[in-house]
């Protein structure tokens, strides 16, 4: 399988520098600030409550047991099994809000990702594998679940517990808390380093991912199993997924430990700092120091042990938000995508399309092609409303390219394309997708009923226009053969039916979408000669008082046409009607002979 992965350039809204990523991901959060401050509240009020268990207990070893105050001994333990409750309380009510943020923010980029997809040209899918346009949507994104929807919470709440502590400590004692915190730097600097590498892991790990994506999306297709089961290449197929998972074990692998000997010592240390706070106190006590109280030093070694756990999940959370960073580029390159095919800012909107086409002086180049020849070079034809065009020539002549250009799946780069006399760029969308139907050589059927495909066209159809359009495409019968009627689900990509039946099932959805111009790329070059019979049949009825533009392989079927262009290297070589061009003995009668000499081998 293809393994040329499209290589992404950010574009100059693009940033990879991260403080300014890190502002662009908070403003994600924007939406939210409301949901976000009662999360805030609750993270000061539990850091509070929690901060004040320490001093309940200093209080009780201090002062309630010594003196035997029975009395003030029970509200002590009442405040300590109370702060219990409210810690409980408050964390739950953290964890609704915050995931219910998170999962919002995730619909949100999920919704944006797919929303500027489906603006992109078709030129970006055509280099573009699927697979990768899905793991980007699919596991960038739920890659980025656990720090949306956790992490930023656990940030702000590790973060103020932390501060709150600290400043307890130092109410405690300010000599112990010094102590406590002389390596803190370091430890800060060490989960910094993993971090990053664990970032540049990530990167590696997501490419990987989106290679497999599209391996399995290729390969475990209705397609990609026939191909693969013909072609006897299904064991070869599954050793080159095997490499592919298997260089995946090895980042995921390196992921896991990246740092983790790093972070064991940081959690041995600060486990070990209550016996260098009893040390301390210790010693300070037989050096003739100030004397520490008992109470004092539980409390803040229940305080410093208080410490240890937001400490430590701090350090993760900066290691996880590194992590995250790398998903969030690769989603921010797709967010940041040039769109090539745009509306105007008043765009012209038609309420009713008579269908004349004019191609005046039309060129054509791919992205970043501007040093080789065009695809399409000064096409000047006319199409009066309801009238038919055959556009005809060699394979790679352009032909298809030049349909294509109609509903502004591709923008002309030179000259212009009108509609009703208007430049298709400056109408609105609204009115393209209405006047033009394209029928295509490749006919594609989502995985579902008979019923729910045609009403993709039209939404809103009743039973019956869906009937009058299967009718009209000649399919109808069949249709109603099957045991389920139109409640029959075609299968991926339509394949419970034949090439001619899918092709009709694609006409009787055009039918029912009824557009004033119809773009027909070689509709039936696949099917043998009774199918195109039929499906022709289908398409006399869909063309009937249409503007047609007909992409021919077969010039039987354009022979009627009221003007028919050759078109050579991208450009227009001959046209005429059909009985003019063969007079010139051209390029078309040549067409024409090839043609008549291959028709008994169909």
């Amino acid at each position: 399988m293809p393994r040329d992965d499209i290589n992404w350039t950010p574009t100059p809204g693009t940033s990879t520098d991260e403080p300014r990523q890190v502002r662009r991901i908070l403003r994600l959060f924007k939406p939210y600030r409301a949901r976000l401050a009662v999360v805030g509240l609750l993270v000061g009020a539990s850091s509070l409550v929690t901060v004040a268990t320490p001093f309940l207990l200093k209080e009780t070893l201090d002062v309630a047991i010594p003196e035997g105050r029975t009395g003030l001994l029970s509200l002590l333990a009442l405040g300590m099994i109370l702060s219990a409750v409210l810690t409980g309380v408050f964390g739950v009510l953290q964890t609704l809000i915050s995931t219910t943020v998170g999962q919002r923010v995730m619909h949100d980029l999920r919704t944006a990702v797919y929303g500027r997809l489906q603006r992109m040209s078709l030129a970006f899918f055509t280099r573009t594998r699927t697979g990768e346009v899905q793991s980007r949507i699919a596991n960038d994104i739920g890659g980025m679940q656990a720090t949306v929807t956790s992490t930023a919470t656990s940030l702000v709440s590790n973060l103020t517990s932390v501060v709150a502590t600290i400043v307890a400590m130092l109410a405690l004692d300010w000599r112990l808390t010094v102590v406590s915190l002389l390596l803190l730097p370091a430890f800060v600097w060490i989960s910094r380093r993993v971090g990053n590498e664990r970032k540049k892991i990530t990167t590696q790990r997501q490419k990987q991912m989106a290679a497999m994506a599209a391996t399995v999306t290729e390969s475990l297709s209705v397609s990609g199993i026939l191909l693969g089961r013909t072609m006897g290449r299904s064991d070869s197929l599954t050793r080159s997924f095997s490499d592919e998972s298997e260089q995946l074990v090895d980042l995921e692998v390196r992921s896991n430990m990246a740092g983790r000997w790093r972070m064991a010592v940081i959690s041995i240390v600060m486990a070990a700092m209550p016996a260098v706070i009893y040390w301390t106190a210790g010693l300070a006590l037989q050096t003739g120091g100030p004397e520490i109280s008992i109470g004092t030093i539980v409390a803040f070694v229940s305080l410093q042990q208080g410490l240890f756990r937001p400490a430590v999940s701090l350090l993760s959370t900066g290691v996880q938000i590194q992590t995250s960073l790398a998903l969030f580029q690769r989603i921010f390159e797709y967010l940041d995508l040039p769109i090539d095919i745009t509306e105007r800012e008043e765009p012209v909107h038609l309420d009713h399309v008579k269908g004349e086409v004019r191609f005046e002086n039309v060129e054509f180049r791919y992205d970043g092609d501007d040093k080789g020849h065009p695809v399409l070079d000064g096409i000047d034809v006319i199409v009066p409303a309801g009238g038919s065009l055959a556009v005809v020539g060699p394979t790679g002549a352009g032909k298809s390219t030049l349909g294509y250009l109609v509903p502004r799946l591709y923008d002309v780069t030179g000259g212009r394309l009108t509609l009703d006399g208007v430049d298709v760029r400056d109408l609105d969308f609204d009115t393209l997708a209405r006047s033009v139907g394209v029928v295509s050589q490749e006919t594609y059927l989502f995985h579902a009923s008979v019923a729910d495909n045609l009403r993709f066209a039209k939404p809103d159809a009743t039973d019956e226009e869906l009937r009058e359009a299967a009718k009209a495409a000649q399919i109808h019968d069949h249709i109603a053969s099957l045991p389920d009627g139109y409640d029959t689900v075609v299968g991926e990509r339509g394949h419970r039916f034949s090439g001619g039946e899918k092709q009709r099932l694609a006409i009787a959805r055009t039918i029912l979408r009824d557009p004033p111009v119809l773009i027909l790329d070689e509709a039936t070059s696949a099917l043998d000669t009774r199918t195109e019979h039929a499906v022709q049949q289908a398409i006399d009825a869909l063309s009937a008082n249409r503007t047609t533009i007909t992409i021919a392989h077969r010039l039987s079927t354009i022979r009627g046409a009221d003007r028919i262009v050759v078109l050579d290297g991208g450009r227009v070589a001959e046209q005429g009607t059909h009985e003019e061009l063969l007079g010139l003995d051209g390029r078309y009668a040549a067409l024409v002979r090839r043609d008549a000499r291959l028709e008994p081998t169909r």
